[in-house]
């Protein structure tokens, strides 16, 4: 590792941006999380939130997704490393899958503590 030079930053960003761009275009569960973040938004700016509820729903965003790269990531490896069904594989597929579940099931819960009341105050002023 002595002597290597490093590429300019520019190349990791592009690296990074085309591993999420990669992640949306190929995991149908990618597609479901942005889709649901766009959803998330655009009722934001229709109910109001709040700047901290905005700060909660973006970082809920950022960590639903974020684990969804590094599951496609250990499936990725895990696929790459063997083609047989080992029970290790098993174990690193289902908990990385596992942890997005957890994530995207408290995002979840958080999402409707916010916009719930949210909601009816709105229906109410209809």
């Amino acid at each position: 590792m002595a002597g290597r030079k490093k590429e300019p930053l520019y190349r990791s960003f592009g690296y990074a941006f085309e591993g999420i761009f990669t992640c949306i275009r190929n995991e149908r569960n990618m597609k479901i999380h942005v889709a649901v973040t766009l959803l998330v938004i655009i009722a934001g700016f229709i109910l109001g939130l709040s700047v901290t509820e905005w700060c909660i729903c973006l970082g809920l965003f950022g960590l639903v997704m974020a684990l969804e790269l590094v599951n496609t990531a250990v499936e990725a490896v895990v696929d790459l490393v063997t083609a047989k069904r080992h029970p290790l594989a098993k174990i690193a597929k289902d908990t990385a899958a596992g942890a997005v579940l957890i994530a995207a099931i408290m995002a979840a819960v958080i999402g409707l503590l916010i916009f719930v009341p949210k909601g009816l105050m709105f229906l109410r002023q209809l």
